[in-house]
């Protein structure tokens, strides 16, 4: 089993001591990404969609910089702010993951770093 850390400047950079993601083995675990433009690393204007939108695509980034796809997600955690964004989050999620989406949970969260409203982390096979 070896471990390899990776990296994207496609995405955020980590704003604490943690890695964007880990592959062990066939399998990628990320990091929990926020709505944050890569290229400031600040939320991106706007609500919960617009922030779901920054964070899957980040993942996206990250998940390809690992060798997989969105295609290969088998398992996603969602954190919301405020559970009543959760309709707003799931429209957005639902254009990622359209059919056979990924294995989810959704928990509602007393904060998040910079005050972000929806930070996604997910699980992915590398093919």
């Amino acid at each position: 089993m070896k471990k390899k850390v990776i990296y994207t400047d496609k995405a955020p950079k980590a704003i604490g001591p943690y890695s964007q993601a880990i592959c062990i083995d066939s399998m990628v675990y990320t990091a929990g990404q926020l709505g944050l433009d890569p290229a400031t690393g600040e939320l991106v204007a706007g609500l919960v969609q617009e922030q779901t939108r920054q964070s899957l695509t980040n993942l996206k980034n990250v998940i390809e910089a690992a060798g997989s796809t969105l295609e290969h997600v088998v398992k996603t955690t969602v954190f919301l702010k405020d559970m009543i964004d959760f309709p707003k989050m799931n429209a957005v999620y639902a254009e990622f993951f359209g059919e056979n989406p990924p294995a989810r949970s959704t928990i509602a969260v007393a904060g998040l770093p910079k005050g972000g409203l929806v930070e996604i982390e997910v699980i992915a096979l590398i093919p």
